[in-house]
């Protein structure tokens, strides 16, 4: 099925959208944006602030920003290529690739699993192997210690461990490091000249710096190397990601019309494989094959969020308009900015409402059976306490990754919106808890789209 659509013949107002990313990010109290918008088949490119309120250097549009998950669906992308070469089988145990790896149950897991977050491997894991080439060799080695969080298959649970495997998968077929695979296999025949992985590759270009408050960041980059497939590397700018996105508008082919991806394939990748029960935290329904998938009133929508330490991203492309907005901040109230110009943007250039995900409780909370989901919660690094005060439950959320000086665990209480539903208050802020039980009556809970087992 094609994705290609009639062109979008309505024209950019710069001028306008200029003055409303100024005030807009001024607003959100964001140091620095970038942004890029497809429409009528051009790309348009902004930017507004500083990279650096230390330096006072001005955001520019040909400055790189960290993408961090937005990754994710690059390495899908390249996954994919394997796929459509017969190389690689969406159904391939991943033992039959690594025999050695050794986590229970891992025998069971498939690529598609892999690339839909539904392999059960844990959320995060993050383990530096070095700077060397054989950074993700021994990531694999390391991740054999880990255990799933859930069965292959039965839940949805965002991993960037999976997305780690996947890059591994990638060298192992095609004989390069991921870092190389995805330069010579996208970026270099997409013309993505400013998409780079490597920090010192970064150092070529004007470079965003994140900022926590109104601080920068001390390091730019805490990610080690061996994170680059799950979103620790890659940097690049607004109008790149709009270029990379674009080969999905345009049946799997590049610019100079090099096919980088069959259609079959594309139609595969934005077809949804599993729903999520949060669907608060991104807004997203669900996932296909590495793309987030959305349905704003029925219009179709594809996209990915991305975060390091003090930067974002955002990118969502509307097939039914080839309309596509991308993106990318270093601090603040990232997420507000999103909301805001994505919603008018699209409005107004695509005529399709994205509907206002806000979320918190009723002024009259509904009464739920609180008991079952009592106890304590855990996944690799994370220990999730539930109880119950006064008939409301309260949750503790602290960090357990063996680190000297442990982050300051949160605690929420948490508020009905649902049966399964709650409202966690955080300052002005509601976060979704949602709970999610199998017929085996396990029980996961959800924060982040990230999902931990009751243990207890």
């Amino acid at each position: 099925m094609s994705h290609k659509k009639e062109e979008n013949t309505t024209k950019l107002n710069y001028y306008h959208w200029q003055n409303r990313l100024n005030e807009l990010r001024e607003n959100c109290q964001i140091p620095g944006a970038s942004l890029a918008v497809l429409t009528d088949g051009k790309i348009h490119e902004l930017a507004s602030g500083v990279l650096h309120r230390g330096t006072g250097v001005d955001v520019t549009t040909d400055s790189l920003f960290q993408v961090g998950s937005i990754t994710k669906v690059y390495t899908a992308t390249l996954v994919m290529q394997l796929v459509d070469s017969g190389e690689l089988d969406l159904d391939t145990p991943l033992k039959k690739i690594f025999p050695e790896f050794t986590v229970p149950e891992a025998d069971a897991i498939t690529i598609r699993q892999l690339l839909s977050h539904t392999s059960g491997l844990t959320s995060d894991f993050t383990f530096d192997t070095g700077r060397g080439d054989d950074c993700l060799e021994h990531y694999i080695e390391a991740a054999k210690e880990l255990k799933l969080d859930s069965k292959p298959g039965t839940i949805v649970s965002y991993s960037s461990v999976g997305y780690n495997v996947l890059g591994r998968i990638i060298e192992v077929l095609i004989g390069q490091t991921w870092d190389d695979a995805l330069r010579d296999r996208l970026i270099t025949p997409l013309g993505l000249t400013s998409t780079v992985t490597l920090p010192e590759e970064v150092l070529r270009f004007r470079a965003a710096m994140g900022h926590l408050g109104p601080d920068p960041v001390p390091f730019w980059n805490l990610l080690p190397r061996s994170a680059g497939p799950s979103g620790g590397a890659l940097c690049a700018t607004a109008a790149d990601l709009i270029r990379f996105a674009k080969v999905y508008l345009d049946d799997g082919e590049a610019p100079d019309n090099t096919r980088i991806l069959t259609n079959e394939t594309v139609t595969a990748m934005l077809h949804l494989e599993a729903k999520t029960p949060d669907k608060w935290t991104s807004g997203n329904e669900g996932w296909g094959l590495g793309w987030m998938l959305y349905d704003w009133d029925d219009v179709k929508v594809f996209g990915h969020d991305g975060a390091t330490i003090g930067q974002n991203g955002y990118l969502r492309v509307v097939p039914e308009t080839g309309t596509a907005i991308a993106l990318l901040t270093n601090g603040g109230a990232s997420d507000l900015l999103h909301s805001v110009l994505f919603r008018e943007l699209f409005e107004e250039l695509a005529g399709v409402r994205m509907p206002d995900k806000a979320f918190g409780p009723s002024s009259q909370p509904p009464m739920v059976d609180i008991a079952p989901f009592i106890g304590t919660y855990e996944r690799k690094g994370v220990v999730i306490t539930i109880t119950e005060h006064n008939g409301i439950l309260h949750l503790v959320y602290e960090i357990n990754d063996g680190r000297k000086d442990p982050s300051p665990s949160l605690e929420i209480k948490l508020i009905p919106v649902s049966e399964t539903v709650f409202a966690g208050a955080a300052g002005q802020d509601w976060i979704p808890v949602v709970f999610h039980k199998l017929m085996d009556g396990s029980i996961f809970c959800y924060i982040g789209m990230r999902a931990a087992p009751k243990i207890s």
